[in-house]
């Protein structure tokens, strides 16, 4: 129940509006909201708040333990993506996509709502991201109508009521993140987080797709981000993480908590995910 109440308060928040005259009532409903948000994050905080204290201060060794994350972090490694690159049925993908593509918070929104006032360094490749997000500035080549590319052509139809809370607690977090400026490094964290370790899940889903018999437009979304995230995480590591922690060693911190948060949620979804396709992974 939290996390559809969050969900739908995100939705409107996050959507362009024009005043009415109960604004007054919103803001004691969004203040409320706002408390259960909180509620939530700190929640989360708390869990992974012992291994973000082994995070060091000084920026080489701090993007060295951030990038160990890849290997090391929070459902790395789960069996979930092999089975769906080499096994995985059509019907297993088709719900494993619903539940990915209901949980999308919007990488493109995220990165422009976490980048106001960071420094010029951080910043500029923030936009970097952004502008490829965008796809550059071609509309076909933007990253998020490919997803939606994706969904039509497999006939996806997710709906809140069939999508586990698990896929809507990941986006409440990613937009707890991004629309607190209390919680900007632990967004930064996320999100870079999620360009180092998406590549290696991008390429299994690609696959699967690939051998399910889907061409390069159905595949596109993930066969770019099998590539492209290689390339964001390297740049975001070295222009992102590396100057924040040099010029802050105190933002070493959130930014770790960001990132453990982010990979635990993640991992969350994929024994979810296990879970509920276990009679397709008993008879592959």
């Amino acid at each position: 129940m939290l996390h559809q109440l969050l969900l739908h308060f995100n939705r409107a928040r996050l959507s362009p509006a024009i005043p009415q005259e109960d604004w007054e009532a919103d803001l004691r409903r969004e203040s409320h909201l706002r408390c259960l948000e909180g509620a939530f994050v700190e929640a989360e905080r708390e869990r992974i708040a012992a291994r973000a204290a082994e995070a060091p201060e000084d920026p080489d060794g701090f993007v060295a333990w951030f990038e160990a994350l890849k290997q090391a972090g929070p459902g790395q490694g789960d069996p979930l993506f092999p089975w769906l690159a080499t096994e995985a049925p059509l019907e297993a993908f088709r719900w494993f996509l619903t539940q990915e593509v209901a949980g999308e918070a919007g990488f493109d929104d995220l990165v422009a709502m976490t980048q106001v006032k960071l420094p010029t360094r951080a910043k500029l490749e923030l936009a970097r991201n952004y502008w490829d997000e965008m796809g550059r500035g071609r509309e076909e080549a933007m990253h998020g109508p490919m997803l939606a590319g994706l969904a039509e052509a497999l006939a996806l139809h997710p709906t809140d009521e069939d999508t586990v809370w698990e896929a809507h607690a990941l986006a409440n977090l990613l937009v707890a993140f991004a629309a607190n400026r209390r919680y900007t490094y632990h967004s930064v964290g996320a999100l870079g987080v999620v360009e180092l370790t998406a590549p290696g899940r991008a390429v299994c889903v690609n696959e699967g797709l690939q051998r399910l018999g889907f061409g390069m437009p159905v595949r596109r979304y993930y066969a770019l981000h099998a590539t492209l995230d290689v390339k964001h995480s390297e740049a975001w590591n070295r222009e992102v993480l590396w100057p924040l922690v040099a010029e802050d060693p105190g933002v070493a911190r959130p930014i770790a908590e960001g990132a453990l948060m982010r990979l635990r949620a993640g991992a969350r979804c994929f024994e979810r995910y296990r879970q509920e396709l276990a009679p397709m992974l008993s008879r592959a």
